[in-house]
């Protein structure tokens, strides 16, 4: 595969020092339709919808919150199209984020369309386009320099050639003993990959964010506190979300710290609700937080998220 190289201009000032705790991201990029209908979709004629065309991406969403929520330094590294790098690099430059975009001539971002109904709850019709085509090309290990934390989006996990870029990330990551962790991304690739293989890409991780549904999967197991406990036999520490029921920690086996989710009257749009509570919540842990301290954190940035429109933080 030709492999464009990355653009490693910043896309604003990192910040100062922290001291070694900055925030890497390796993830997605994606270009969001988000269609909000208020009457369910009637096959085969009109629905009456509000359209808007965002800036999103799992990754990309996450560098943002965490930015919004106090973290001075971080970085994201993804693969999109030329046909609009520009418009992403300068929608992740506003929000504070350092880029470093490797721009592919051959495949364009990723789009997504969200259809979400009168509840805010989403659903999704993904075309990857060049955000599985993030190669090992497209990586160096000083991308870690003065890194805190890792953060891989699972997305990434799910196809190839990305997979080993995440997964050279990962090893470099561990043998320079930054944390790392990873969001499983989405049930249905999850279960297309299988649990077993899935949890193998991300041994070594110290912590796994998946939503409820994920941690499901991952488990067989119902009940998510049960979810959690399970899984945290596997990786270290474990972070559910739970929606509206908030969310919880599990370490060895135990859970540890619980947050209530922050009430929402107006909300509007749970697209990227996760990926808010990701940002918030590493930013928080990077700041010296506790666990349930940052499960607050996490808690008020997903509820910021589902009182607006689209993946990201305001202006």
């Amino acid at each position: 595969m030709p492999g464009p190289a990355a653009d490693g201009t910043p896309c604003a000032p990192v910040g100062r020092s922290t001291g070694g705790g900055g925030l890497l991201v390796i993830g997605d990029v994606v270009t969001d339709v988000v269609a909000r209908h208020a009457t369910a979709l009637v096959r085969g004629t009109d629905t009456t919808a509000r359209i808007r065309t965002l800036p999103g991406g799992a990754g990309a969403n996450v560098a943002c919150w965490a930015v919004r929520s106090g973290c001075p330094d971080v970085r994201l590294l993804a693969r999109v199209g030329s046909d609009s790098a520009a418009w992403h690099r300068d929608a992740l430059r506003r929000a504070g984020v350092r880029c470093l975009l490797a721009v592919d001539d051959e495949a364009p971002t990723a789009t997504v369309v969200a259809l979400v109904d009168s509840g805010a709850e989403r659903t999704f019709l993904t075309d990857s386009g060049a955000v599985l085509r993030l190669s090992p090309g497209d990586w160096s290990p000083s991308m870690l320099d003065g890194i805190g934390h890792l953060h891989v989006s699972g997305y990434l996990l799910f196809a190839a050639t990305s997979r080993a870029t995440a997964l050279l990330a990962l090893r470099e990551a561990r043998r320079r003993r930054i944390t790392v962790s990873v969001d499983p991304a989405s049930a249905g690739f999850l279960a297309e990959t299988g649990v077993d293989r899935f949890l193998s890409f991300v041994e070594g991780a110290d912590l796994l964010l998946p939503n409820e549904d994920e941690a499901r999967l991952l488990t067989g197991v119902c009940e998510p506190v049960d979810a959690a406990v399970k899984l945290s036999h596997q990786v270290p520490r474990v972070v559910v979300t739970l929606g509206g029921g908030g969310a919880l920690l599990a370490a060895g086996g135990t859970v540890t710290a619980r947050a209530p989710a922050v009430p929402v009257p107006g909300a509007v749009d749970s697209t990227g609700a996760g990926d808010a509570f990701t940002g918030g919540f590493l930013a928080a842990r990077l700041s010296g937080a506790d666990d349930a301290s940052a499960l607050a954190a996490g808690c008020r940035s997903g509820a910021e998220a589902v009182a607006r429109v689209g993946a990201r933080p305001g202006p």
